[in-house]
């Protein structure tokens, strides 16, 4: 069962936290809301978990309004916040039991649906949790948020501070518990992570932006974009900064991300230009657009 959200809004006194959301997450579907702090993202998430009532607007948890049938949802949802929330000082084993007598589960009686999580953790099974790597309390914590096999999974961005190796893993676990038939919505400010899913929602100021496929959102990407390097890295910024024809200059890894507000660009001409403010080496190529790329251009 997927999730239904329409003109949801939400208030903290003067700070509007999130403005007439609405979008749809299919059954089985794994869809990222993709966004910077203080975007709205986990504001959304304690809403559709039941932690806070929304001042406008209604949704619906697999087939459960949020405000109306919130125990249902309790039952039928798994959440795993951004800050590990666990019991730090229980050990693995203990804290997968409590929550699993909570839910009136065991842990034998769903091990199929964490078999493939636990085998990476049950060495540690007697070690407390506050004592856990952070990839260790992030596979703890997917645990016991599937422990009573949820038929919704609620991952508030669940990769913050991890490796990058420990983050591979977490999203290829995701694949799999998409194919034993749980809707998953995971949020992340992490805009790589945004191809992983099947569709995203890119979310600013507690607006949506865009909802599509991430192919489709980059591939409407609106202009050719350039990645620029010179030896001078700080004054290259500076000086396409300065460029009267820039339309968007972003660092981007070892690159600056360039987009110009002509139609008949010509990066002869910026070379030309950026060679007069004795920057060396300049290296100008085009480039394929990313998430990023989009998600920085719809904020503008």
């Amino acid at each position: 069962m997927g999730i239904s959200i329409s003109n949801i809004s939400k208030s903290y006194k003067n700070v509007k936290a999130l403005q007439d959301i609405s979008f749809e997450v299919k059954p089985n579907e794994l869809f990222g809301l993709i966004g910077p702090d203080g975007a709205g993202k986990t504001t959304l998430f304690r809403i559709l978990t039941t932690l806070l009532f929304p001042d406008h607007g209604t949704a619906t948890v697999a087939g459960f309004d949020v405000v109306g049938d919130y125990k249902e949802i309790r039952k039928n949802v798994g959440y795993m916040p951004g800050r590990f929330s666990l019991y730090q000082d229980l050990t693995v084993e203990e804290n997968l039991n409590f929550f699993a007598t909570i839910f009136g589960t065991t842990i034998d009686e769903n091990y199929d649906l964490i078999k493939d999580i636990y085998v990476q953790i049950e060495p540690f099974k007697d070690r407390r949790a506050g004592k856990l790597s952070g990839g260790m309390k992030q596979k703890l914590a997917l645990s016991c948020a599937l422990i009573h096999k949820p038929k919704v999974l609620f991952l508030d961005e669940p990769t913050t501070g991890v490796d990058p190796v420990s983050r591979k893993e977490f999203w290829e676990m995701l694949k799999r518990l998409q194919q034993k038939g749980i809707t998953i919505l995971v949020s992340t400010p992490y805009m790589d992570e945004a191809a992983l899913c099947d569709r995203v929602a890119l979310i600013q100021d507690g607006r949506i932006l865009q909802i599509d496929t991430p192919k489709a959102i980059v591939k409407h990407y609106p202009k050719p974009i350039y990645n620029v390097r010179s030896d001078n890295m700080y004054q290259l910024i500076t000086n396409l900064k300065d460029y009267e024809f820039n339309h968007s200059v972003y660092p981007f890894g070892e690159f600056v991300h360039y987009t110009d507000s002509r139609t008949d660009f010509n990066p002869t001409e910026l070379q030309h230009y950026l060679e007069s403010k004795n920057l060396k080496n300049i290296e100008i190529h085009e480039t394929d657009a990313t998430i990023e790329d989009t998600f920085m251009e719809l904020a503008k």
